[in-house]
């Protein structure tokens, strides 16, 4: 009889591991501090990670979960975390203020800024801007670059030259090009990601300023590029053809589709606002009221919940993914700005269909 209610015990204790590691974890930069890890079971921070550096931005996971990268801006490197011990395991140089990062494979794609000044460009029209442009006039202004590391290596094999001001990375889903937005000279730049070619260049100016967020759709054949000084973001076809645009509301940054491909959902920051929009007609299907300087964001691996991180409310707002509504707030400190999931899912930052 003892023996088996210590059997039907360690099986009880069995399941319950199984269902919190079946849940995953969630990653959040804070870009005044460090790593906090969220348990997707109880929605709860569950441990911090420190990443040895300053200034955490962009993350990455390897597709086993075992590797979890980090840009740092403070030493211009990134930091390889084992997610096994959450320590870090390497620190590798990549250029000046590093910024995102996508992970395909064994490589490690990460945008720099070897001429950044830091903080955001000015607005369109001010006097800041105009004064900005004369000085870019004088500077030879050198352009971002996506430093692409071999993670087996440990180090930065080669780099692809983007514009000026590179911020967001996403791959054609064959995975031969890399699709750049390069926010101070208003472009979307097209690259073969093997020899790191010039394919194609698409100025944003007409349609509006400051390409930031990009993302394909589901089956290949769409893109989409928020642009945060036009209120608005571009759909492109396959070939970067620009179909037409979709106004948001004030400053979006982050984008992605859900998994289905049924609907894009873009991060309005100065609205504080998740809109939701119909991926066939581009009709809003509604607005989902966050909070301050929320940029980036995913779905649970489960696709039920999106987690959404807002750097000025200094929290993780968790949106119910069925009803569209916030259900629950996370306090992470210290500007959380980067959020990732393991297993890997829907976001802004990272992308994994089934």
């Amino acid at each position: 009889m003892k023996l088996q209610l210590k059997l039907i015990t360690a099986a009880i204790c069995l399941l319950a591991t199984s269902a919190y590691a079946d849940a995953g974890k969630a990653y959040v930069t804070s870009q005044d501090g460090g790593v906090t890890i969220i348990d997707l079971e109880s929605m709860a921070a569950v441990g911090t990670i420190d990443v040895k550096a300053e200034g955490p931005r962009g993350l990455g996971l390897t597709d086993d979960g075992k590797f979890l990268i980090v840009a740092t801006r403070g030493n211009g490197s990134v930091s390889v975390i084992d997610t096994a011990t959450n320590e870090v395991v390497k620190q590798i140089p990549v250029g000046k203020n590093p910024e995102f990062v996508r992970v395909k494979g064994n490589l490690a794609f990460v945008s720099y800024e070897p001429s950044a000044k830091g903080g955001p460009p000015p607005t369109p029209g001010s006097d800041a801007a105009k004064a900005a442009e004369k000085e870019d006039a004088d500077d030879d202004k050198e352009p971002a670059r996506i430093g692409i590391i071999d993670l087996k290596q440990g180090k930065k094999i080669r780099e692809i030259i983007g514009g000026p001001e590179t911020e967001g990375i996403e791959f054609s889903r064959d995975g031969k090009q890399l699709i750049i937005t390069n926010e101070a000279d208003n472009t979307i730049t097209v690259h073969n990601i093997k020899t790191g070619k010039l394919i194609k260049k698409i100025k944003t100016h007409d349609y509006g300023d400051r390409p930031r967020g990009i993302k394909v759709s589901p089956d290949g054949k769409t893109y989409v590029v928020t642009l945060e000084y036009g209120n608005k973001f571009m759909v492109l076809d396959k070939s970067f053809k620009v179909l037409r645009t979709v106004d948001t509301g004030a400053t979006p940054y982050g984008i992605a589709y859900d998994r289905s491909g049924k609907h894009i959902f873009v991060a309005s920051n100065k609205d504080k606002l998740l809109q939701v929009f119909d991926a066939k007609t581009y009709e809003k299907v509604k607005d989902i009221p966050t909070g301050n300087r929320c940029w980036h964001f995913s779905f649970t691996p489960d696709d039920k919940q999106i987690m959404m991180a807002c750097g000025k409310s200094d929290a993780i707002i968790v949106i119910d993914a069925e009803t569209l509504a916030p259900t629950k707030q996370v306090e992470i400190k210290q500007l959380p700005w980067g959020l990732v999931t393991y297993p890997k899912s829907m976001g802004s930052l990272d992308t994994k269909l089934k």
